[in-house]
């Protein structure tokens, strides 16, 4: 081939040349780089059954009763009993106060709900309703963030979008 009648050939071809060698480097890489932090799990199995329990989804299960009456004592964090911590979730908050738009940090605790989805609710107008923003619970602990511009006093709470369990309510003030 006549390189010097073809420049852009030539210069493509050594283009695709260069980018499959970094490809192939980077590749390298991140495999040598897993196998040394152990990210992809121990090896005394097949890895396509041990992938991270955060990236697996909550297996149906019979409960018995979908009654949501006897979750909802979970709610309030006053006196909880010895039966409530098992299923109860637990919700705190980084911050007291913020500006409009800055992040309130949201984390917990869920031990009954590994793979669970949460969604997070505010209380508005007298009611909880729905905020943008769900979270999934890996190794009995979660967390999240939320903005609002909605200044004063805001609630927030977490709920199971599978078993209605709720947590319990955390307060910032916006503004």
């Amino acid at each position: 081939m006549d390189t010097e009648k073809r420049p852009v050939l030539t210069g493509l071809v050594a283009l695709v040349g260069v980018a499959v060698v970094i490809g192939l480097l980077g590749g390298l890489a991140v495999m040598v780089g897993v196998k040394a932090t152990g990210i992809g799990g121990t090896s005394s199995g097949s890895s396509a059954e041990e992938a991270p329990a955060t990236f697996n989804l909550p297996r149906p299960s019979d409960t018995g009763s979908t009654e949501p009456a006897p979750e909802e004592p979970a709610e309030p964090t006053e006196g909880e009993t010895s039966e409530a911590p098992a299923e109860a979730i637990s919700l705190t908050t980084g911050q007291q106060s913020v500006s409009p738009m800055q992040q309130i940090d949201l984390t917990g605790t869920y031990q009954a709900g590994e793979g669970a989805i949460l969604q997070v609710q505010r209380f508005e107008d007298g009611a909880w309703v729905d905020f943008p923003v769900t979270v999934s619970v890996g190794g009995g602990t979660f967390a999240t963030y939320v903005l609002t511009g909605r200044t004063g006093p805001n609630q927030f709470r977490v709920v199971d979008t599978d078993s209605d369990v709720v947590s319990n309510e955390v307060t910032v003030t916006v503004g």
